[in-house]
């Protein structure tokens, strides 16, 4: 046998050259028409003729005619935190996921900047392949100890976590059960893996109790996915529930704690500590550190076998940058500050409770708000969110509004992010202005 050959006789080397040519062991075959390039339409060569290009421009070239600004990509001009200053001007700031203020406090900075001169400002590789920082260690290893669980593994961003630890630990043959309201991360997450989807509505148990009960058996493994605290609407799911109901179907439960780190509970550890559960009690805890840690990237804490299979096999991990060690400073720095000083969380409790209670008390419609950090006001109108957010603007609040695609058109809002920070004064200036700004 010649070794170039692979052992095949010359018959069956070509019809092996016919397969990978695409043609079976017959006659010759003719190939399919070709399109010459002059026939390609020119909509399939051009960025602006992207239908989803094509039909952001409609409301921008809308609020145009109306007159109204443009409410995105504002530039501030330093730390945004309860206030900020915008174009020269300050503003009680209401657009912040910096919750308990510590983006900005001195011994984060100060952390950071220790870190920089230390390691310098970037990692330089992969973790796996060129190394890792102590600084990133440790912080992982402090948020295992705030879960009580084995160990957790830190990403260079939050979307891109939840992208690829579902995209990377279920298959075509799973099944991956989410709140309707959860978060574009995962639903691309899902579509990565392949898995089969399917939608609860919003924080009913039962209806996910009823789902599992009958597709639960058609599947390998199934994944239920929560939100510890839901970015749009404020509110939290009855955790106990579904921990009950992963139990007994057997299923993984996975909760993104992004907005809940620092907010929910005494000592704002998230949602274990809100229903007393074990941090065991849920299989994948995820979280973000762009929030109350004052950083940038997401992570994953759980079991051992968990962590390790993400840390060696991930893509997201494996192939990406590690964590800047300045951001690893700067987060670790800021979890202990939480932990150190929780009379932080407990001003966040009382600055949200008093917006939200103010705030219904004005008959300003908050949903479903459990008047924690985050409080919409809807409007049921994205333009409508778009100038009442300009409006506020000029008189000195910097809130965002959140209009369709982003939630259903009937949906539309403007969310307030209580910080720890933000005086009773602005609270209430804020509630009163937006009350007044409101349509009748």
């Amino acid at each position: 046998m010649s070794g170039k050959g692979f052992g095949l006789s010359d018959q069956a080397k070509a019809t092996l050259i016919k397969k990978m040519l695409g043609r079976g062991g017959g006659e010759p075959q003719a190939a399919a028409a070709v399109p010459h390039v002059g026939e390609v339409s020119e909509e399939f060569t051009r960025f602006d003729r992207f239908p989803e290009y094509e039909r952001m421009q409609v409301p921008q070239a809308a609020a145009r005619r109306f007159g109204i600004e443009n409410p995105f990509f504002r530039v501030h001009d330093g730390v945004a935190g309860a206030t900020t200053q915008i174009g020269g001007r300050p503003y009680i700031n209401f657009a912040s996921y910096n919750y308990l203020c510590l983006n900005g406090h001195p011994r984060v900075n100060k952390a950071a900047k220790e870190a920089i001169e230390r390691w310098g400002t970037s990692a330089s590789g992969s973790r796996l392949t060129s190394g890792e920082r102590a600084v990133q260690r440790d912080l992982e290893a402090a948020l295992a100890e705030l879960y009580g669980v084995d160990d957790c593994v830190a990403f260079v961003s939050g979307h891109a976590t939840n992208v690829t630890t579902i995209g990377y630990l279920f298959s075509p043959k799973d099944l991956v059960l989410h709140d309707a309201l959860i978060h574009n991360s995962v639903l691309q997450g899902i579509q990565l893996s392949g898995a089969h989807r399917r939608a609860f509505p919003h924080n009913d148990w039962q209806a996910l109790d009823a789902i599992l009960a009958e597709i639960r058996p058609r599947h390998q493994r199934v994944l239920i996915v929560v939100e510890g605290l839901y970015s749009m609407d404020g509110d939290v799911p009855d955790l106990p529930r579904f921990v009950e109901l992963k139990r007994r179907h057997k299923a993984f439960l996975m909760v993104d704690e992004a907005h809940a780190l620092g907010v929910l509970g005494r000592r704002g550890l998230g949602s274990f500590e809100q229903f007393g559960l074990s941090g065991r009690d849920v299989d994948i805890w995820m979280g973000t550190l762009s929030k109350t840690l004052s950083g940038c990237g997401g992570y994953i804490a759980g079991e051992k076998a968990l962590v390790e299979h993400l840390r060696y096999l991930a893509p997201g991990f494996l192939y990406s940058v590690g964590m800047a060690p300045s951001l690893a400073a700067a987060s670790l720095e800021s979890l202990r500050l939480m932990l150190a000083e929780p009379e932080r969380v407990a001003r966040l409790h009382e600055r949200s409770r008093l917006f939200h209670d103010l705030a219904v008390g004005r008959g300003i419609n908050v949903g479903t708000s459990a008047g924690l950090a985050v409080i919409p006001a809807i409007t049921r109108n994205s333009l409508r969110a778009v100038k009442l957010s300009g409006e506020l603007f000029r008189r000195g609040l910097n809130v965002q509004p959140i209009i369709h695609p982003g939630v259903e058109e009937k949906a539309a809002r403007l969310r307030f992010f209580i910080t720890s920070g933000h005086t009773e004064e602005q609270i209430r200036y804020a509630v009163d202005t937006l009350a007044e700004a409101l349509p009748a």
